[in-house]
């Protein structure tokens, strides 16, 4: 894929922090950490920034809409990232969903349908990438004993919350579990998830998820160098050995080429 179009294309970060009491979902503290960093990311690679923070099932498949209903013929790539709190579903191929404010889910797989190849024709043959910060069910994985050389492998020392846990009175030291994608076509469609199907993800409340401070930090040191894919693994691994709790975060790929984040 070249990308060299200026803007690259559009960026939409949904960020849902604060959710309904009636829904019984926890605030989602440390997410505006996850989407300043993003935000900054993305416009240094130079793509066109659409945030909404707080929006409900339906406000958010609306924003969805009117971004898969735009022009993006002069556009080289799409990009969607959503911080939220998620779900397992019963979908057989991509597992998975995302809460909006009301506590309602919509399925990954309903989201990315959106922008195939039938739906969003301006973006055919061109790259869709999807990263999704939320839980993919309640499921912890307990890892397994390895060897230690040094303090980096070792959990945090701030206060982790989860995406799946229900809204408690008083705040909790868990992190939030991710959620998962799914695509109804294959092509030019990637998906990243900070977690297995089924599983949780953790964010820190200080300083955000460790998927997107991982996902961050690879994009700032290899994106005018490495390919997409190679960065991911890269993610993958550094996520997977934080703390006592292996959480592997993990990606859909159909893509069918390999394509750089080169800066401008």
């Amino acid at each position: 894929y070249e990308l060299k179009a200026d803007p690259c294309g559009f960026c939409l970060i949904l960020n849902n922090v604060n959710f309904s009491r009636d829904s019984n979902l926890s605030t989602r503290e440390g997410s505006d950490v996850d989407c300043r960093k993003l935000e900054k990311r993305f416009r240094a690679l130079c793509f066109h920034l659409l945030t909404r923070r707080d929006l409900s099932a339906k406000e958010m498949v609306t924003e969805l809409q009117k971004l898969a209903r735009r022009d993006h013929s002069a556009l080289d790539c799409c990009v969607v990232v959503i911080l939220s709190h998620g779900c397992q579903t019963s979908h057989i191929q991509f597992p998975g969903g995302v809460y909006g404010t009301d506590g309602i889910p919509i399925p990954i797989e309903k989201i990315v349908s959106y922008f195939n190849g039938s739906s969003c024709p301006s973006l055919r043959g061109k790259p869709k990438l999807f990263f999704i910060q939320a839980c993919g069910g309640d499921q912890r994985d307990r890892g397994f004993p390895v060897d230690c050389d040094s303090h980096e492998d070792e959990a945090p020392g701030g206060s982790l919350e989860s995406d799946a846990t229900p809204f408690q009175p008083s705040p909790g030291t868990v992190d939030e579990p991710d959620a998962v994608a799914s695509l109804p076509t294959p092509s030019d469609i990637l998906v990243s998830y900070s977690t297995f199907p089924g599983y949780v993800s953790w964010r820190e409340v200080l300083s955000g998820s460790w998927y997107v401070e991982t996902l961050d930090a690879v994009l700032e040191q290899c994106a005018s160098s490495e390919d997409l894919l190679s960065m991911l693994l890269q993610v993958s691994h550094a996520v997977s050995a934080k703390g006592s709790y292996k959480q592997i975060p993990g990606c859909f790929n159909f893509l069918r080429k390999k394509f750089f984040f080169m800066c401008k």
